[in-house]
């Protein structure tokens, strides 16, 4: 439910760029000029999907397993932290939907899978390989957030039997709220620090966070 919440965050922050996917399905593949864009971005996302979806079909119970170790999850949030910190010394890519191919989709595909290990940031590893790709820095934070959907989607759909397991209904709908309130607020805030460059202030609290759990949890 915590999941849903940021779901519908991520739907309202951008439905511009999802009304745009909509209408490039309708029209694009009727073959009307002006939305080859917006039909290439949808192709991509789903290409992106596939290796996420056999990842986390293939591997879930193992890396869910990993949530029982919490060193593991502290080393996790230090290769985090890593990862973000070296955004910072890429040069700003130029590449956009125009000029990118099925490569760059596959590896971010990739890079979302692998962040079902407890302590990778799915976000984090998603927008960071796009910019080591030599992606745009706005459009591979664009084109993570909106590959998350599925992914997100997908996953509630795997846990939606649980929510009727004893979980108090008030604290659901709490919860949820908080997330979607939280997801907007942290959207706006990522959004700002990719384009300027600052995406790897995230990595200090990463870095902070993995050297706690390392040291303090057993």
């Amino acid at each position: 439910m915590l999941h849903f919440g940021t779901l519908m965050a991520l739907i309202l922050y951008f439905r511009k760029d999802l009304w745009k996917i909509i209408k490039g399905i309708l029209f694009g593949l009727s073959r009307q000029e002006g939305y080859k864009l917006e039909l290439k971005l949808f192709q991509y996302l789903i290409f992106a999907t596939i290796p996420t979806a056999l990842i986390g079909f293939f591997f879930r119970n193992f890396f869910e397993s990993l949530f029982l170790r919490p060193k593991i999850v502290g080393v996790m949030l230090l290769i985090t932290g890593l990862t973000l910190y070296l955004t910072r010394l890429i040069k700003k890519g130029e590449k956009d939907l125009k000029n990118v191919n099925w490569i760059a989709p596959l590896l971010i595909g990739i890079s979302q899978g692998m962040a079902i290990i407890p302590g990778i940031s799915r976000s984090g590893a998603t927008i960071s390989t796009g910019i080591f790709l030599g992606l745009n820095r706005e459009f591979s934070a664009k084109f993570s957030f909106l590959l998350s959907i599925p992914a997100i989607l997908g996953a509630n759909l795997l846990e939606i039997e649980k929510v009727n397991q004893g979980f108090n209904t008030l604290i659901l709908i709490i919860g949820t709220i908080v997330a979607f309130i939280t997801g907007i607020l942290a959207l706006s805030l990522i959004m700002k620090w990719v384009r300027s460059g600052k995406l790897y202030y995230f990595s200090y609290y990463c870095w902070f966070a993995g050297m706690m759990i390392i040291i303090f949890v057993k």
